[in-house]
């Protein structure tokens, strides 16, 4: 399943999101990732779950980023959910359509059990019609 958590740039949705992930460590029985552009936010996130800040894996298009979680995925077989702050930064996906890389995420979390909770920087008016069921919050 993948959720979104859509607004533009400065609305508080990194909030949201260190909120959800830091209340959700409680209630998951397996284990949780939080992918960052940077480690900014580490110290705001519970022990618990893992930080990675993906600028230092050198991950240069969309493709590459849907590698780097697959194989996060095949590293960890208890994991349940994976959080992607500023997706479209680190899923090299700015001025590109989001839809392609959210459609290959169903398919992975469908194939091995992980919710994916993203926020991305886009207003709800601008996300295509097929995404719009996937949002959870809109700033």
């Amino acid at each position: 399943m993948v959720q979104l958590i859509v607004g533009k740039k400065g609305k508080g949705k990194t909030k949201h999101l260190l909120d959800k992930v830091n209340s959700e460590v409680q209630q998951v029985p397996g284990s949780i990732v939080y992918l960052d552009k940077s480690t900014k936010h580490m110290y705001e996130l519970n022990n618990k779950i893992r930080l990675i800040d993906v600028s230092s894996y050198f991950i240069s298009d969309s493709s590459e980023f849907i590698g780097f979680v697959s194989g996060i995925i095949s590293q960890d077989h208890d994991l349940q959910q994976m959080y992607f702050d500023s997706f479209l930064k680190i899923a090299c996906l700015e001025n590109e359509s989001i839809e392609p890389v959210i459609e290959k995420l169903e398919k992975i979390g469908e194939a091995f059990g992980v919710d994916f909770i993203l926020s991305v920087s886009m207003d709800e008016s601008e996300l295509p019609a097929s995404m719009k069921e996937k949002i959870i919050v809109s700033l």
